[in-house]
């Protein structure tokens, strides 16, 4: 228990809090002991939040131009995930100029299930914008040895909980603006921070070269399929016999547009299968036991390279009821949603028995191996084939009879190979880009205590 006098509670404390967690003993002893040393805040002048709604509307949204970071593209802290990327017109970045943010300045969610989780701007997506969910950091008054130092300090158990103090309301928790720049953030000697800036660094670059060896991947099954650039015709007219409805069971116009004939010719001159007979399908219902914890992966935890990015861990009486798939060490996960149909990955050894939700198709790889299966399922021609599988109202998504019958081409046995070592040293390198990162954090951490 901690007693806090009246007059002390606007000290540092514009909202006039008095809830409890805001004043628990804990954290008002680990804000002290910050703050006994030398320390800083980053300015308050140098903090921003997204433009409101109405000052860019979703018809603003581009697929290519400027950059612009919303919520869903915070998973994790450190980085920024660009999955369903979307960007704004150059115009409109110059419009809003307040909240561009350039390399290394950090973003934050101040809304949503991601606040305390702070990200980098790196190289891809520097000179970006940000929603009105975000909270944007410009550190441009600081060294780059010291943005990274700020980055990491920030994302530790330490930065979290100063963080997460300032969350505020109940219905739909947020930070302020101004609640970031009352975040004490303590001093370290230039050749502590130059130490964590070069881990920063070097996580940075195997990350790079993980991205680098998918790409070639990709290039390696492109180029043997022959399909390397090129585009279906797509025209807009497709004539169909009856017959052709009474097979299919389907009437919708989309279902029997060209580029998927296109498509499937294309693979049917290729040695292929149905996709039934490349790979089984693990869809049993499993019935988590209320008091046994698990991990539980959703849409949002898979990564854009194929990746497991995270996941939610939960007693089993609280997991969602869609928490009712058991994966194991080299399934592929497939996401049976229209607009998540990219959402594929292959399980690592440390989700060995954790559950996924029931928006996944579980596949266990038969004549193929699972690092070939998963760049085939989020190749363009194969993405496209799902989406035509795709059907329904209010959530369109694959059946398990469309999904089944999805032509497969099937690749030499060397070909597969190589793209299989590929995928693993790319999983690799990640993997150890995120030690890095953790290692850095692991650092700060260990500094503060001492």
């Amino acid at each position: 228990m901690s007693e806090v006098r009246l007059s002390e509670l606007k000290l540092e404390n514009r909202t006039f809090r008095i809830d409890s967690n805001f004043f628990s003993k804990r954290i008002l002893e680990l804000d002290k002991e910050i703050k006994s040393r030398k320390h800083f805040f980053i300015p308050e002048n140098k903090i921003v939040s997204g433009p409101f709604g109405s000052s860019l509307t979703s018809d603003s949204y581009l697929t290519e131009g400027v950059p612009f970071i919303r919520i869903e593209n915070i998973k994790n802290g450190f980085s920024i995930s660009k999955e369903n990327m979307i960007y704004i017109s150059e115009n409109d970045n110059t419009r809003l100029k307040s909240s561009q943010l350039k390399l290394d300045d950090l973003i934050l969610s101040k809304v949503g299930n991601t606040i305390g989780f702070y990200a980098r701007v790196d190289e891809e997506i520097n000179n970006c914008n940000i929603s009105e969910n975000n909270i944007g950091i410009k550190l441009d008054d600081f060294s780059t040895e010291k943005k990274h130092y700020i980055l990491t300090y920030l994302n530790s158990k330490f930065g979290f909980v100063l963080t997460y103090r300032r969350v505020s309301g109940n219905a739909q928790p947020k930070l302020n603006v101004f609640d970031v720049s009352e975040i004490p953030i303590p001093e370290m000697t230039d050749e502590f921070m130059k130490n964590i800036s070069s881990q920063i660094c070097r996580s940075k670059a195997k990350l790079s070269e993980s991205k680098s060896l998918y790409a070639q991947a990709e290039d390696i099954l492109l180029s043997e399929l022959g399909l390397k650039d090129w585009q279906p015709k797509n025209e807009a007219v497709s004539i169909k016999t009856f017959s052709d409805f009474a097979l299919s069971g389907r009437l919708d116009a989309e279902y029997y547009q060209s580029k998927y004939d296109e498509i499937e010719a294309k693979i049917k001159a290729l040695s292929h299968k149905v996709l039934d007979e490349v790979a089984d399908i693990q869809d049993s219902n499993f019935n988590p036991k209320a008091k046994v914890t698990y991990k539980y992966i959703e849409l949002a935890n898979i990564g854009s390279s194929g990746e497991i990015t995270g996941y939610t861990e939960d007693l089993g009486e609280n997991l969602p009821s869609r928490a009712r798939r058991v994966v194991h060490t080299g399934d592929v996960l497939v996401s049976s949603i229209e607009g998540s149909l990219q959402s594929c990955a292959i399980v690592s050894k440390e989700y060995d028995g954790a559950l996924c939700s029931t928006g996944f198709y579980v596949l266990k790889a038969v004549a193929m191996n699972p690092e070939s299966l998963l760049i085939l399922l989020k190749s363009e021609i194969m993405q496209q084939l799902l989406k035509k599988g795709c059907s329904g109202t209010i959530l369109t998504a694959i059946s398990k009879d469309e999904f089944n019958r999805v032509i497969i081409p099937i690749l030499p046995q060397d070909i597969q190979k190589q793209i299989a070592e590929l995928i693993q040293r790319s999983f690799a390198l990640r993997q150890e880009s995120k030690q890095l990162l953790e290692s850095a954090k692991l650092a700060v951490e260990q500094e503060i205590e001492r």
